[in-house]
């Protein structure tokens, strides 16, 4: 058994921080052998090399972006010379980066896909569905289990997403909505969660502070002044058991 644990979105100053506290004693808890954390947002919006390499020190075995994967130029070089970090691969050829990683797990090769969706995103990219075609194929005989960060902002569109690739992955995780889903679930033995939490200030929305937040919504979206909130909070996640076979024998939610 292969036990994967991953990390929600990390926010800010602030997550970093909780992971940099509990991450570690998470991934023993659980009995982790190996730990997916997205770091979208880890510098507000994008990330830049410092963070990453804190989320590296702090245990993560791959970091997993998003819709703003090239917010920060800084981060391109790491994109392109470190393996560990994968930016959407529906995002398609010229950029920076790749989104799609093969990693090994106690001899148990396992590949890591980054995707981005495409419902109320404000940029254009592959379709996410063809892209798994694709990447699924390109994989077979190379890769024992492949699972999904799928960083999308409809729930349906997420839930669509795990269904079609369902019986074909080992699991779909999603994340971009920084609220833990209740439906975590095993389906054709793909394990699949809409969306997996963030790890970010607990007073906050969904990571930014209540008074910026707040700001932009009474001034209708004129003000958006967004910064990351600060304090304590939980790390989230989910906790996926593969077989050896690269299906998923258990799924459940982490909240540390």
């Amino acid at each position: 058994m292969i036990n994967i644990l991953c990390v929600g979105d990390v926010c800010g100053s602030a997550g970093v921080d909780i992971i940099s506290r509990k991450l570690r004693r998470a991934a023993v808890k659980h009995s982790a052998d190996f730990v997916i954390v997205n770091g979208e947002n880890a510098d507000q919006t994008g990330i830049k090399p410092p963070k990453a390499y804190d989320i590296f020190d702090a245990g993560a075995d791959v970091i997993t972006l998003g819709n703003h994967a090239f917010a920060k130029t800084d981060i391109f070089e790491m994109l392109d010379s470190d393996s560990r970090i994968l930016r959407p691969e529906n995002f398609g050829k010229g950029h920076p980066g790749k989104g799609v990683g093969i990693y090994s797990v106690g001899g148990f090769r396992l590949a890591v896909v980054s995707l981005v969706g495409r419902i109320n995103m404000s940029f254009l990219c592959e379709n996410p569905f063809f892209a798994a075609d694709r990447i699924l194929e390109g994989l077979e005989g190379r890769a024992d289990g492949v699972v999904f960060d799928f960083h999308a902002e409809a729930t349906s569109e997420k839930i669509a997403f795990g269904r079609y690739v369902a019986g074909r992955a080992s699991a779909v995780f999603g994340t971009h909505t920084h609220v833990q889903t209740n439906d975590a679930s095993v389906i054709d033995g793909t394990g699949y969660i809409t969306d997996i939490g963030m790890t970010g200030a607990e007073d906050s929305v969904i990571g930014i502070s209540v008074a910026t937040a707040t700001e932009a919504f009474l001034s209708d979206g004129v003000v958006k002044r967004y910064k990351c909130a600060y304090g304590d909070g939980r790390l989230c996640g989910v906790l996926i058991t593969l077989d050896q076979k690269g299906r998923t024998t258990a799924i459940k939610t982490v909240r540390e």
